[in-house]
């Protein structure tokens, strides 16, 4: 199976994107409720207007997906070389270097737009990179992950305490780490903050390393370009600090990742049950059910 895949991953990404659109569709309308799911976000997310807009952005979201899960054949099967070859270009991550130059601890606010995977391959190419990582139930699927992920100047650490302390010890270091703001907190670690119009369980982490480090936060995404033609940065600084209050500042991460969303709503994993409430936690009043 891995040889299949090595073989799979040297296609062209162009040939890897259009065989990821058809792999888009063919998981929307399997059975389940992923294509319910994915349709109800694209719907509530303000984002478009009831019919044909928001069926458009439908039918875009529903490729892109697609092509979010071909690519990882090559980010993580191929050289880093090769793979690093297909960013063209970047805005704004001068900030990212600037920040690195003074001295300053850097953590890149990453949510699940384009081709996130890329983006932690390239800040660690160049400096050393700390994110965490979830083990996958599948052993072929955790092999893969951890063998694309963790190269060059990357470290994966565990989703647990220790590897909240590890983060913290990269941002004293001063050193770069990866958040996805965009995952449902687990029980206890996070707070209700509105979300494209409703209320999601957000993260408090990147607040509460800011505060203890100082380090610079910027919210980045890897644009898919059309065609098949690689991928373009883009990094957006978080210019204030963060607020002391929780709420307050699971609201700002929100609104931060709202506005990259804005820029790439088709690119924007949408099947994702970002609205769900963790076992254990009360959900606000008058919230919708998810």
């Amino acid at each position: 199976m891995i040889h299949l895949l090595k073989l799979l991953a040297r296609l062209p990404l162009p040939v890897l994107h259009g065989i990821g659109i058809a792999l888009g569709w063919l998981i929307y309308w399997a059975p389940g409720r992923h294509s319910a799911r994915m349709r109800n976000n694209v719907l509530d997310s303000g984002l478009c207007t009831p019919g044909r807009s928001c069926n458009r952005l439908l039918r875009q979201s529903i490729s892109e997906s697609g092509k979010a899960f071909a690519e990882l054949l090559p980010m993580w099967l191929r050289p880093d070389k090769v793979v690093l070859q297909h960013v063209r270009g970047s805005s704004g991550w001068e900030a990212i270097d600037a920040a690195r130059a003074a001295g300053r601890g850097v953590i890149l606010i990453a949510p699940h737009i384009g081709c996130f995977e890329i983006i932690g391959q390239y800040f660690g190419a160049r400096h050393p990179f700390t994110i965490m990582y979830k083990p996958a139930p599948s052993p072929l699927l955790n092999a893969l992950m951890l063998a694309g992920r963790q190269r060059s100047q990357t470290t994966l650490v565990p989703t647990d305490m220790s590897g909240v302390r590890a983060l913290l010890a990269a941002l004293k270091r001063h050193e770069g780490i990866g958040i996805l703001p965009d995952q449902v907190a687990s029980s206890g670690d996070g707070v209700w903050a509105p979300f494209l119009g409703r209320p999601a369980y957000t993260p408090t982490l990147v607040a509460s390393l800011q505060r203890k480090t100082g380090a610079a936060a910027f919210f980045v995404a890897a644009e898919r370009l059309s065609w098949g033609r690689g991928y373009h940065l883009h990094a957006y600084p978080l210019n204030d600090a963060l607020p002391d209050d929780k709420t307050a500042a699971a609201l700002r991460i929100n609104q931060g990742v709202e506005a990259v969303v804005r820029h790439f709503p088709a690119q924007y994993q949408w099947r994702y049950n970002r609205h769900k409430c963790p076992g254990g936690i009360t959900r606000p009043i008058h919230s919708p059910a998810t």
